[in-house]
């Protein structure tokens, strides 16, 4: 396929009149909505009239309640037994004023950070005074137990696990018209 003269007029009037690439390129014939698209760059085509379809534009109708609905999650989280078992009956976490102070002594670089040290990092990365919690972490998890409930924030229950949510009254079946409900069938 080339690009005569007379397809790129047609092309160039085509485009004016607001036509997309695809019926561009279905009344050219032998020739995909890509290279259209490329003649048009090439060509410098970039002004275009607006179509009627262009021109209709159909505000959105808004909803009454305009809210947003919170988004369901869609797999149940079953987190780490090792994070469960710091909230049994444990009150929420209220966030200190200050870091805890470690002594200067027990402070951990990162080099000198063991397998059983907290890793909760104290201060600014590019400063000399960084340093990590290093006291002893809870098993299965790289924090102190301070530092892990501070971390690990406990799942909200369930709306179908709570149990102050009332079962709904069960009804009696609605009679049906022509029938006598102290009548049996025989």
């Amino acid at each position: 396929m080339s690009w005569t003269d007379e397809r790129v007029d047609l092309l160039k009037r085509l485009w004016s009149e607001g036509l997309s690439a695809s019926q561009i390129a279905g009344r050219l014939g032998s020739v995909t909505r890509n290279a259209v698209i490329g003649k048009v760059h090439r060509l410098g085509l970039s002004g275009r009239a607006t179509t009627s379809r262009m021109k209709s534009h159909r505000p959105r109708t808004r909803l009454a309640n305009n809210t947003k609905r919170p988004v369901k999650q869609r797999f149940a989280q079953a987190g780490n037994p090792a994070v469960r078992a710091l909230y049994m009956d444990a009150e929420a976490y209220v966030a200190p004023a200050e870091e805890i102070e470690i002594p200067v002594a027990e402070r951990k670089t990162i080099q000198t950070l063991s397998e059983c040290s907290c890793r909760w990092p104290i201060g600014d990365p590019q400063t000399s005074e960084f340093h990590f919690c290093g006291r002893a972490k809870v098993p299965l998890l790289p924090y102190c137990e301070v530092h892990a409930r501070r971390a690990f924030q406990p799942v909200a229950p369930r709306r179908r696990d709570r149990t102050d949510i009332e079962t709904p009254v069960s009804l009696p079946a609605p009679a049906i018209a022509g029938t006598d409900p102290t009548k049996q069938r025989a």
